[in-house]
């Protein structure tokens, strides 16, 4: 079953923890996924430009409005995800506890649901 791992922080936090700290959580970033890959479970995965750098677009009343920045006012702002192939949501909950991620914010896990008639892999 497919979940998406999806990683919020604090963009404060992580402008915060310098070069060198950022180095070091890239490089733990990396040797997640390569344990993802030789677990069999990475499907894909990317992290995001900061929220600040966000447009969001919405249709109210038949008109869209688009916006700079994200939309909801949070300090923790969607940061990357991961998605993964696994057998159940406790192996799902397991792999989110090791993600480097929710050392300085929060991994959501939700599971994905396959849109009706589309080809796997191609939404």
């Amino acid at each position: 079953m497919h979940y998406m791992l999806l990683i919020y922080r604090e963009d404060a936090k992580l402008s915060a923890l310098g070069e060198a700290g950022r180095s070091d959580l890239t490089g733990a970033f990396m040797a997640y996924v390569e344990s993802l890959r030789t677990a069999g479970a990475y499907v894909a995965g990317d992290r995001l430009d900061l929220a600040s750098t966000a447009t969001t677009v919405r249709i109210t009343e038949g008109k869209t409005q688009v916006l700079d920045g994200p939309y909801a006012e949070t300090r923790e702002q969607l940061g990357g995800y991961i998605m993964i192939d696994v057998p159940d949501l406790d192996a799902a909950l397991s792999w989110a506890a090791r993600c480097p991620g929710a050392r300085f914010g929060t991994v959501e896990v939700r599971p994905i649901l396959p849109v009706p008639g589309a080809v796997a892999g191609r939404g």
